[in-house]
């Protein structure tokens, strides 16, 4: 499970500061923190693209994202949703689709890194010693083609992002438009936005992992907080299968930094040694 969690969350969690089914136990969330009303919110909206203004505004407004360029997220991961296992993290994100994300146990760590290219994994083998590993194709791919900090949503259009209001579902109860996306690269996303927040509330996209191919991962956001002037969610649980029948890991930011200046390593790609010797090398594009 942890490596499938860390496949979803590098890959997509990421948007808005993530936009990512039914059927996935709720979670009990304080309200969001006072995410701005746009004039007309009291009906529903009738297209795809009044339900992204709105959500754009609730979010924090295009302006106040388009001045974030990088953010690093601090905080824990409860294993299978588990309270009594904390694990910390650090997820660490610059525009357009650089990551590096870092979970520490007491003796392993698992680490993910991308860096707008190429991708490498850390973890232990199966003999406890650690392990780098490039990213599959499909991760490859998949990695260059999310929208880190902000999302599909934000300026959607200038992104080659297309997006159809398919109806209104439930989701956790609430009320939820459900909007069909297609990326440039031809891949398609579901996004589910709460009629009354405005926010983003669930993600889905196919999996990356080869043994559930063409399986559904979805995300839910939860617990929005306002930090310096744009809306997060700071619960964050996966599930596969698109009906929540396999519950996820979930993550819970605890502290956000935005534009935090970052070293040139970064991105780098792991020290660690490749297990047939060599090191690791960077793939020609």
């Amino acid at each position: 499970m942890r490596r499938l969690v860390l496949t979803v969350i590098c890959g997509t969690v990421c948007a808005g500061a993530l936009t990512v089914s039914a059927g996935v136990p709720a979670v009990s969330a304080a309200p969001a923190a006072g995410p701005r009303k746009p004039a007309g919110a009291e009906s529903l909206a009738k297209t795809a693209a009044e339900v992204i203004d709105r959500n754009v505004a609730a979010r924090g407004g295009l302006d106040a994202w388009r001045k974030v360029d990088t953010m690093v997220w601090l905080g824990h991961l409860e294993h299978g949703g588990r309270e009594t296992q904390r694990i910390p993290f650090v997820m660490t994100l610059k525009r357009p689709n650089l990551t590096r994300f870092e979970l520490k146990e007491q003796f392993n760590q698992f680490t993910r890194i991308f860096d707008g290219k190429h991708g490498w994994k850390l973890r232990p083998a199966s003999d406890g010693r650690p392990e780098t590993k490039s990213f599959s194709p499909l991760e490859v791919s998949f990695s260059r083609t999310e929208f880190v900090i902000d999302g599909p949503l934000i300026d959607y259009q200038a992104k080659g992002v297309t997006a159809d209001l398919d109806g209104i579902d439930t989701v956790d109860g609430r009320k939820a438009y459900r909007l069909s996306l297609k990326l440039p690269s031809g891949g398609e996303r579901k996004v589910w936005i709460d009629t009354k927040t405005n926010l983003d509330i669930r993600y889905d996209r196919p999996a990356t992992n080869p043994l559930k191919p063409g399986a559904p991962v979805s995300v839910y956001y939860r617990n929005y907080e306002t930090v310096d002037g744009v809306q997060l969610a700071h619960s964050i649980e996966t599930g596969v299968g698109g009906d929540g029948a396999a519950a996820g890991d979930k993550l819970v930011i605890d502290r956000v930094l935005v534009n935090p200046k970052l070293d040139d390593g970064t991105f780098a790609p792991p020290p660690a040694p490749l297990r047939r010797g060599g090191h690791v090398r960077i793939p020609e594009s």
